[in-house]
């Protein structure tokens, strides 16, 4: 079996998205067409590591909303956009907030089963022109047999999100001390090396995350009110004392992302310098009710597999979709609070579905580079009480 490294991984500079219902104006990447914002992105992972893209085997992508802008395949337009090679094909995958992590773990296994010699790993979401949950407004997509099972009914994530907090004891302080910490961390990070400028209508270059508040506290935090706290929400579930607000919970963004994956072999061959390579993979989930806790049993799982203990790991990237989920993965295997999530997370830069984990690998990766570490656990939550956890050793 190949090896599969990563050879190169980088993103977009990250957005302020708009709400579907929100009247204020878009972020600084709202403007720009989503193919055309992963085409920019796409065409500077060629370029930069001077490979000719007609020998990209395939491109795949992650992107969660397909409706709208984002209805065809976004990955091979977003190639066509970039003016690469005609003949390198293209397949969009959705897994959820999952999906780009899911599109470098089948890229890997490509590779490891011989069929990829150098594959694409992409991301893109733009929140601001395919707003959340746009693919199945005016639908049901969970059918009346699973409506029955799951009776009275499935519920928003964000109630998940209080449901972690109440099972892990979380309260709303905590919540917030750690929302703070992850713009904190953010702000004192240099993401230069990860970030390529990407060129919106009009001419104007953005370099630059927007979406980092340094100046936050809990204590401004803790002025802000629970979103899901309602009569029906609080007869259902008596346990929870509502907590989740909007600035405990990952912001709507704009984004993409790109990981340029290929054999050991072909690297060798191309004379580019791995930086990193696949180690392990899990795939886990938990009930759909909680939803959130996937991450617990897919991190269980990765170490099982991979033989390594979580203290050997350096680097924990573990999504900010709420404060509550990193924080009750930490709780459940009593880890290093300074190794989860030290360049901050999605609460602080945002979480463009189907971007962040490309996003997040990318953040990684130069985390591990910055710091001298050696391993790099991934996982992530995803609708339907989903995981995935990917484990990388640079190299």
């Amino acid at each position: 079996m190949s090896t599969a490294v990563i050879v190169d991984a980088i993103r977009s500079p990250l957005a302020k998205g708009k709400a579907a219902k929100d009247g204020r104006p878009g972020g600084a990447l709202s403007t720009l067409h989503p193919v055309d914002l992963l085409g920019q992105v796409l065409r500077e992972l060629v370029d930069r590591n001077g490979i000719d893209s007609a020998t990209v085997d395939d491109v795949i992508t992650g992107c969660v909303s397909q409706a709208g802008e984002q209805s065809g395949g976004v990955g091979r337009f977003a190639w066509l956009s970039a003016g690469l090679d005609e003949t390198v094909p293209s397949v969009v995958i959705n897994r959820a907030c999952g999906s780009s992590q899911q599109a470098a773990d089948f890229a890997a296994q490509g590779v490891i089963a011989g069929v990829y010699d150098i594959v694409i790993a992409a991301g893109v979401e733009s929140m601001s022109r395919v707003p959340m949950g746009s693919a199945r407004i005016g639908q049901d997509p969970f059918g009346p047999v699973v409506a029955e099972r799951y009776a009275p009914g499935l519920v928003p994530q964000g109630v998940s999100a209080e449901l972690v907090a109440a099972r892990w004891k979380l309260d709303r302080e905590t919540l917030d001390e750690y929302s703070a910490r992850s713009h904190a961390r953010a702000a004192a990070t240099d993401f230069s090396g990860e970030i390529v400028p990407i060129t919106v209508p009009g001419g104007v270059v953005v370099d630059k995350d927007e979406t980092i508040r340094p100046s936050t506290t809990a204590e401004g935090l803790a002025g802000l009110k629970p979103v899901f706290e309602t009569p029906e929400n609080s007869a259902r579930f008596p346990e929870i004392n509502w907590s989740v607000t909007a600035g405990n919970s990952s912001q709507l963004t704009d984004g993409a992302s790109a990981v340029l994956i290929m054999s050991e072999e072909k690297a060798a061959a191309l004379g580019l310098r791995p930086r990193a390579r696949f180690h392990s993979f899990a795939l886990a989930a938990d009930d759909p009710i909680s939803m959130l806790t996937g991450p617990i049993p897919a991190t269980e799982k990765l170490l099982r597999r991979s033989g390594i203990k979580l203290s050997d790991i350096d680097h924990y990237e573990v999504n900010e979709a709420f404060a509550s989920v990193p924080l009750a993965w930490q709780s459940h295997f009593d880890a290093d609070p300074a190794k989860l999530n030290p360049r901050g997370g999605a609460i602080a830069l945002g979480h463009p579905l189907g971007c962040s984990g490309a996003r997040l690998l990318t953040t990684m990766l130069h985390g591990l580079e910055a710091s001298g570490g050696r391993y790099g656990l991934q996982t992530m939550c995803e609708a339907g009480g989903m995981a995935n956890a990917t484990l990388i050793e640079r190299l």
